[in-house]
């Protein structure tokens, strides 16, 4: 089969790693996410697709490749990719309980694209819920009505002609954070009565969450247009500690939120994506917030950060166009290390990943501090 086409790699950390969907809600106000945990092992744990549903791929040759390619071609390619965790297997207990990550995707991915990042937090000890977002960001994405199993899909949406592309992505950017905010909601609901139903009826008891995650210890964090929501998510929820954004598309934000700001958060930005102007916004905030940093990864793009770095060159080039030097493997470490640095001082973990507090600085092979702009091309 050509499910070789894309090899993701497993969590490094000490935990094996589970995966289930869970949907709440039959409306749009409802949420759809992706959870990420540390799971009890077992031999011969059945893995979840990386693209869910044939939807997906449709979604993805409309938004991605603008009919590039066509989604059969596509589907072949990837469609039978498996993620390397275990689907639906029960959660590993923890008394002092999880901390919690709510990851929130980029402009027309889906819950699933950033699976190699989930899994390697989740290795570590976090439990990790990727949104997939109701705003028309997403390539595509549904919610089950009521009626039974009657589903009702939410498609990409381009900027409509004659709007300011700004009030669009702004408004898109606060209905994303404010779904961060219910996403955490829901955990806190099951923290406190633990019973809270799955609508997708897989078997996976959201209540053995209860007594196994620590809401003190939250964080939020996505990609590019995830990133920028990651960073409003922090205005306006307290319980979020601190904002991890990979390569944030800060566009959409508006200039009034930058002073109300009030956590730190880790920009991990690529070579390639940023603009002076985005920096310059990333810059106002470090110099509200000592403990906010800005590093950049040499030698990687923006699609880097998601799971598309791990598909062959020849098809990632024949997608994205240029690749980065820095092999995907490596530069996935670099990224969860100095994120789980990261974490670790801000929300006071007992754990070993102060070992990797030099990446925050931008000390190490290929990470810099703050950005080269106007470096040449790789």
């Amino acid at each position: 089969s050509m499910g070789g086409m894309l090899a993701l790699p497993r969590g490094q950390g000490p935990h094996q790693v589970g995966c289930t969907d869970v949907m709440v809600g039959h409306t749009r106000q409802g949420l759809f996410l992706r959870l990420f945990y540390p799971c009890l092992p077992r031999a011969g744990a059945a893995q979840p697709l990386w693209i869910p549903r044939s939807e997906y791929c449709g979604g993805l040759a409309d938004v991605t490749l603008g009919h590039r390619w066509c989604s059969a071609l596509l589907s072949i390619a990837i469609g039978s990719c498996k993620v390397p965790v275990s689907w639906n297997e029960p959660l590993k207990p923890c008394s002092s309980g999880y901390p919690l990550i709510i990851f929130s995707h980029g402009l027309g991915a889906f819950r699933t694209l950033y699976s190699s990042i989930c899994t390697e937090l989740a290795s570590w000890g976090f439990v990790v819920a990727a949104l997939e977002h109701r705003d028309h960001s997403a390539a595509t994405t549904y919610f089950c009505t009521a009626e039974a199993g009657t589903e009702e899909w939410i498609p990409f949406q381009r900027v409509p002609q004659g709007q300011k592309e700004f009030y669009f992505r702004n408004k898109q950017v606060h209905q994303r954070a404010q779904e961060c905010v219910r996403a955490l909601r829901l955990f806190q609901g099951i923290a406190g009565s633990g019973s809270v139903p799955n609508i997708l009826h897989q078997g996976w008891d959201l209540s053995m969450l209860k007594d196994n995650l620590d809401l003190t210890k939250v964080a939020v964090m996505g990609h590019s247009f995830g990133g920028v929501t990651a960073v409003l998510a922090l205005v306006k929820e307290p319980s979020f500690r601190c904002a991890v954004a990979l390569d944030a598309w800060m566009f959409p934000l508006e200039n009034l939120l930058y002073p109300e700001v009030p956590k730190p958060v880790l920009f991990i930005n690529t070579e390639k994506f940023q603009t002076p102007e985005s920096i310059a916004k990333m810059k106002r905030l470090s110099s509200r917030n000592s403990q906010t940093r800005i590093v950049t990864m040499l030698g990687t793009v923006h699609e880097d950060q998601t799971d598309f770095a791990f598909l062959p060159g020849k098809l990632f080039s024949h997608i994205f166009g240029r690749r980065g030097t820095l092999d995907p493997h490596k530069a996935l470490a670099i990224t969860s290390r100095a994120a789980l640095a990261f974490l670790q001082r801000h929300l006071k973990l007992e754990e070993e990943f102060g070992q990797w507090d030099e990446l925050l600085e931008g000390v190490g092979d290929s990470v810099v501090p703050e950005a080269p702009l106007g470096r040449s091309r790789l």
